[in-house]
């Protein structure tokens, strides 16, 4: 599904140079390449401030105690996206309020948003999912009309770019009041192992967020708040300062494939294509069809057996999840989620992608579903 080892043989020389120094140094936390890739983050998302940790979860879960809410407060986000999103919600004693998506893009609903909207609602958490922002225009509209706080999960779609109506562009995480990602191996900026980064506008909020994650404190041993223990490690920021140069031409390349995907599946009624809104670039994080009348299970058991992997993205709906159960979330009251998850498949979709692989995966899927 992604190819790391082929990606790293094009950087390998910056990238062990990188790496190398921070050994030489033995600087391995909070080391100059930690403040260097932070900055350069900051410079190329045009965003005040970057705080670094050690992961996705945790830098949505330090975003929302740095928002100040309390316990049973009710937070708003997708039933189709990965179970971070929500866990978190949970574990910080918040309520998780599951709605459905768009049976185009899969973002998340905003008509659902507003119907669930109460007056315990106190955060709106859109996933811009597979690498396209969700409508984020009307989300904050909605958000400013019922006071509310917008925690943007950018772990799939750092790099898009997202355009207003007035004709003002954005990246994304840098619209809402605080935006989160993950720097996990196979994301579209990727480390060699754990990494995450927060991002805002907001000098206060930059302020919690760096006191959080660091036990609470702004000066050493001196702790105002109670927080976590989330940096990020400096070989990984070292890695990160190397790739994130090469981040849009990552796009690119995600772009040109998914282009030929496009182009191969473009009439076979079996098959449907992924949706761009006018509003927003699509990154590809995965490259995800909807089936239809095609038995999926032994789809991708034929492919694999012809060395073609295919993932399901995702294949449990969050409402269907026991951890998730509640009278709220009943089955059937997400019909498009539900659909989605019997129907998705995603395809590889990385960097190094060339028209023979594509061709010889496109093939391949046209004779199995026909």
């Amino acid at each position: 599904m992604v190819d790391l080892k082929g990606q790293y043989e094009k950087i390998k020389t910056e990238v062990d140079a990188g790496i190398q120094e921070v050994i030489n140094t033995t600087a391995f936390i909070n080391g100059a390449a930690v403040k260097e890739f932070q900055a350069d983050l900051e410079k190329y998302l045009n965003v005040k401030h970057v705080i670094p940790c050690a992961n996705g979860t945790d830098a949505l879960q330090i975003a929302m105690m740095a928002l100040g809410l309390q316990r049973g407060d009710e937070v708003i986000t997708a039933s189709f996206t990965y179970v971070a999103t929500a866990e978190v919600i949970g574990l910080l004693g918040l309520t998780p309020v599951l709605v459905d998506v768009n049976p185009d893009t899969f973002d998340i609903d905003c008509d659902a948003i507003e119907r669930n909207i109460t007056a315990k609602t106190k955060a709106i958490v859109p996933v811009h999912l597979f690498g396209q922002c969700a409508n984020m225009e009307r989300i904050m509209a909605i958000a400013k009309k019922h006071n509310l706080f917008v925690i943007e999960d950018v772990a799939q779609a750092i790099g898009a770019d997202y355009t207003f109506s007035d004709g003002k562009k954005a990246k994304a995480g840098t619209i809402g009041h605080i935006g989160c990602t993950s720097f996990f191996p196979s994301k579209n900026l990727g480390c060699y192992g754990d990494g995450g980064a927060m991002y805002t506008n907001d000098d206060e909020l930059a302020k919690k967020m760096k006191m959080i994650s660091h036990h609470g404190q702004s000066v050493q041993y001196v702790h105002d708040v109670l927080g976590c223990n989330s940096r990020l490690d400096t070989i990984q920021a070292a890695v990160l300062k190397v790739k994130l140069k090469h981040l849009d031409e990552y796009a690119a390349a995600r772009q040109k494939a998914a282009a030929f995907y496009d182009t191969a599946f473009a009439n076979n009624p079996k098959l449907k294509t992924p949706v761009r809104i006018k509003n927003s670039t699509h990154v590809f994080h995965q490259y995800t069809l909807q089936l239809n009348g095609v038995d999926r299970t032994k789809l991708r058991e034929q492919l694999a057996e012809r060395g073609i992997p295919a993932m399901i993205y995702y294949p449990i709906p969050l409402h269907e999840q026991k951890a998730f159960r509640s009278e709220r979330n009943k089955k059937g009251d997400f019909p498009v989620t539900e659909k989605l998850c019997a129907n998705v498949l995603s395809l590889p979709m990385h960097t190094e992608l060339d028209e023979e692989t594509l061709g010889y995966i496109c093939k391949n899927v046209l004779e199995l579903v026909n």
